[in-house]
C-alpha cells in the first residue's frame, strides 16, 4: 500500500465519465431500469480492467444525473433555445447532463467540466454537436456564476444594512 495520497487522476476520471455517458445512453436507447444500470453496465458492457475507484465515480454520476434528472433538465432548457430535450441526439443530451450534474452537485471545477463534455461530444458525437454543447454550457455556467454574485451581492448588502 502506497502512503501517497490518492490522486483523483485525469485518465481515471475521464474513464469514469465516458463509462457513465455509455450507462446513460444504454438507459435512453433500452430504458434499463435505474436500480440495475450501474450493475448491468458492469457486467454486460463495462470494462473489466477499470478500478473500483472509476467504477464508483461512473456510477456517481450515472446514477446522481438520473436522481436529479429533472433540474438538470430545467437547466439546460433555459439555455438550450429551440431545443427539447427529448428531440436532442441521445449522446448529445446526456453529455450536456453529466456536465450539469456536476455543475450543480459536485466539487468539479466548471471549466473541467466543459472540456470534459466536449471531449466525451468530439468522441462520440459530431462537430456541430460540439459547437452546440460548448454554447449551451458555457451559457449555463454563466448563469450559475452570476447566481453565485447576486446571493454573494445579496449577503453584503443585508450585512452592511445591518450594521447601519
Amino acid at each position: 500500500m502506497s502512503l501517497e495520497p490518492y490522486d483523483k487522476g485525469t485518465g481515471t476520471r475521464h474513464k469514469a465519465r465516458e463509462a457513465a455517458l455509455q450507462m446513460l445512453f444504454a438507459r435512453d436507447m433500452a430504458g434499463a431500469a435505474r436500480k440495475d444500470l450501474a450493475k448491468d453496465y458492469w457486467n454486460e458492457l463495462g470494462d473489466e480492467t477499470y478500478d473500483e475507484r472509476t467504477r464508483e465515480f461512473a456510477n456517481a454520476l450515472a446514477i446522481g444525473t438520473l436522481d436529479n434528472i429533472e433540474a438538470i433538465d430545467a437547466t439546460i432548457k433555459t439555455r438550450a433555445e429551440h431545443w427539447r430535450i427529448e428531440r436532442m441526439a441521445f449522446v448529445d443530451r446526456n453529455v450536456l447532463r453529466l456536465a450539469v450534474f456536476e455543475f450543480l452537485f459536485f466539487d468539479t471545477p466548471d471549466t473541467v467540466a466543459i472540456n470534459e463534455a466536449l471531449e466525451l461530444a468530439r468522441k462520440y458525437s459530431s462537430y456541430e454537436a460540439t459547437q452546440f454543447i460548448n454554447g449551451v454550457l458555457d451559457a449555463i455556467r454563466q448563469d450559475i456564476l452570476n447566481r453565485s454574485k447576486d446571493n454573494e451581492s445579496g449577503e453584503v448588502s443585508t450585512t452592511t444594512s445591518a450594521s447601519s
